[in-house]
């Protein structure tokens, strides 16, 4: 519901949570110097996290490839988090470039990580429209963040 009711943010969400300095109340797990590593606040699964470099741009064709060679880096190094700590049985990892393709944020580049299991939907999101995840996103933060401070 929060989702519904909340409205949308002021500016863009991609550039104001890491300019506000609150890394454990925006999910931000991980600092590099192009990009950061969060969770996803609307997310499919538990450990539903995005890799979004700090520049603001939409144009995946003209991203930089430094920055690009970082958020691919990231994602590898996400993924190694979220199997060391969920243990899924597999990822989808992806960018919905542009409204159209399902991007919420269209104007600002993220690429989405999302742990899967056999039989992650269930009836719930299938009869309800209604995904029910078994911790919160500040226990699945804290579960994540210490694998990502060690190197």
């Amino acid at each position: 519901m929060s989702y519904v009711g909340d409205g949308k943010p002021v500016g863009c969400i991609f550039c104001v949570k890491p300019a506000e300095q609150r890394d454990a109340e925006n999910l931000i797990l991980h600092r590099a110097e192009r990009a950061y590593v969060l969770l996803n606040l609307y997310p499919y699964n538990s450990g539903h996290l995005m890799v979004v470099p700090y520049l603001h741009t939409g144009d995946l064709a003209a991203l930089p490839s430094e920055i690009g060679t970082e958020v691919f880096g990231l994602t590898q190094r996400s993924i190694a988090a979220l199997t060391a700590e969920y243990h899924p049985e597999g990822f989808n990892v992806g960018m919905n470039l542009g409204e159209v393709a399902g991007g919420s944020v269209s104007a600002h580049l993220h690429l989405h990580v999302v742990p899967r299991w056999g039989g992650d939907t269930n009836f719930m999101p299938v009869t309800a429209e209604t995904k029910v995840l078994p911790e919160t996103l500040a226990q699945t933060w804290h579960r994540l963040r210490r694998h990502f401070e060690v190197g």
